[in-house]
């Protein structure tokens, strides 16, 4: 798996390298800068053929030790480039100040942002440090600047470059700090890794563009991981179909027992070797009419899914999609303590019932993934949702990885908080993000019944033998995979069907 970091590690791993004189802050900066410039022209290659027209924000810290590095570099290019600095030049740490210095010799440096036609407008104004929010002035001065840009969006003449992270938002968790940010970028470039708030909030917006460059530093421990795929467990070894698990899916009632339907071909199609949905008797006629490979059992109360789960054969279970509030309520006891302990995917309505009943909450254990979108979060926690929507006034703020973290671990099981930014988290607080952003977008999952399909994706991969936290986690990119793979028009039908095609091209 890749690994994105907190601002704090990142701030660390450059403390570390420094301190054991393995690079000296000033080399940092100057492949920081180095960074940006390739990257711009790797963007939009057509800047390399003709000298373009630049404006450098610089802020008082390191970041705009870096914007004065990209603006002497752009300038040696034969760029017309503008600087702009916020601050006392005074008072620039050294290495930022060397740097000012050195473009001092090239060119000069205003105090009021420039006006004027753009081609690209480099923000290096904050970056991952910042921890309050930016002031007014300044932001009105940065959206007068970029205003044509956000009109005209991504197709725009201007391009905006935010070295590390848009100026205005916070780097571990992707809130805007106090205010709106001015702007969207086209094109954001970091050092070294990727930051967790890349991923989540503001960045799932409008993401462009991602460059992570590479500045020489060594990998730490403890950093947040996303989501990947482990190909060779995918594929299936010799064996029969008992050797690949088997799935129930718990219907609902007439009418409401498509989601289910769905769930079903979802678990079959990633590889459990056989999958039951268990109906109540009003929808054993339509459920029979639409499955042929899935088989069907008569489930019509907690009894009858007591007889169901006295085969210990079954190993995943799938509670909620389409199966009411009050029977999820009667028969979530049933599966959770079935005596042979299959794992337990809780998704829609069986989460609403939990929410409900303090009872049923208590009897979660750590074989049961929860997966929740933001409705359903906030019902399950409602104080963790709290803290998560109130307005972040400083850094680092209180983010989705936090919140998932901490629901998981009062849960005691995986919880996946569903979104473009799909946190998953253990009860021993391992983390990592799914995230739907820059080249893995996939806004045609927003359709009904895709969280339903992720349900069965998930309960799939558990009666296989994934462990809880790498079948959401495998499910999640899975998921997306597909989307991406079918493209527009998608319908949540579409996902199990696209699947083989994936893993054909993962060569599983």
């Amino acid at each position: 798996m890749s690994e994105v970091l907190t601002a704090a590690q990142m701030k660390a791993i450059e403390a570390a390298a420094i301190a054991s004189r393995a690079v000296t802050g000033l080399e940092l900066m100057e492949r920081a800068g180095a960074g940006v410039v390739a990257a711009v022209l790797e963007e939009w290659p057509e800047m390399a053929l003709t000298p373009q027209r630049a404006v450098v924000l610089c802020g008082p810290g390191n970041n705009g030790g870096d914007g004065f590095v990209v603006a002497r570099l752009l300038a040696g290019r034969g760029w017309a480039v503008e600087v702009y600095l916020y601050g006392d030049a005074g008072k620039l740490p050294p290495d930022a100040r060397v740097n000012y210095e050195r473009w001092c010799e090239v060119g000069e440096v205003t105090g009021i942002p420039p006006d004027g036609d753009f081609d690209v407008i480099v923000d290096a104004l904050f970056g991952t440090g910042l921890t309050r929010p930016l002031d007014g002035d300044l932001v009105a001065a940065i959206e007068g600047l970029v205003e044509r840009t956000l009109l005209a969006g991504p197709n725009s003449k201007t391009k905006i470059v935010a070295v590390d992270i848009v100026s205005g938002v916070c780097a571990d968790s992707g809130r805007e700090l106090g205010c709106p940010a001015p702007y969207f970028a086209h094109l954001t470039v970091t050092f070294h890794r990727a930051k967790a708030g890349h991923y989540m909030g503001h960045y799932t917006v409008a993401p462009w563009a991602l460059r992570i460059v590479d500045i020489g530093l060594e990998d730490t421990e403890g950093a947040i991981s996303l989501t990947s795929c482990p190909r060779r467990r995918l594929g299936k070894p010799v064996g029969h179909k008992f050797s690949h698990g088997h799935v129930l899916i718990v219907s609902g009632d007439h009418g409401h027992a498509g989601a289910a339907r769905m769930a079903a071909r979802a678990a079959l199609r990633i590889g459990a070797g056989l999958v039951t949905v268990a109906s109540p008797l009003g929808a054993m006629a339509e459920n029979a009419a639409r499955l042929d490979a899935v088989m069907l059992r008569l489930v019509a109360d907690a009894v009858g899914l007591a007889e169901v789960l006295a085969d210990a054969r079954i190993t995943a279970v799938c509670l909620g999609p389409g199966m009411g509030v009050a029977r999820a309520a009667e028969l979530l006891p049933v599966a959770v303590r079935a005596k042979h302990a299959p794992y337990i995917v809780l998704d829609a309505d069986a989460l609403t019932a939990v929410a409900q009943d303090p009872a049923l909450f208590a009897l979660l254990h750590d074989r049961c993934v929860l997966t929740p979108h933001g409705g359903e979060f906030a019902r399950l926690f409602p104080d963790i949702a709290e803290k998560l929507a109130a307005p972040a006034i400083k850094g680092p703020a209180y983010s989705k990885v936090d919140a998932t973290r901490e629901a998981a671990a009062r849960a005691g099981c995986v919880v996946l908080y569903k979104g473009a930014d799909t946190v998953i988290a253990a009860p021993d607080g391992r983390c990592s993000i799914n995230a739907a952003v820059y080249e893995r977008a996939a806004p045609w999952l927003a359709t009904a019944g895709s969280g339903d399909v992720l349900a069965g994706f998930i309960t799939g991969l558990l009666a296989r033998g994934f462990q809880p936290m790498q079948a959401a986690e495998t499910a999640a990119w899975l998921h997306v995979e597909c989307a991406r793979s079918f493209g527009p028009g998608l319908i949540a039908e579409d996902l199990p069907e696209e699947l083989p095609k994936v893993f054909r091209a993962l060569g599983v």
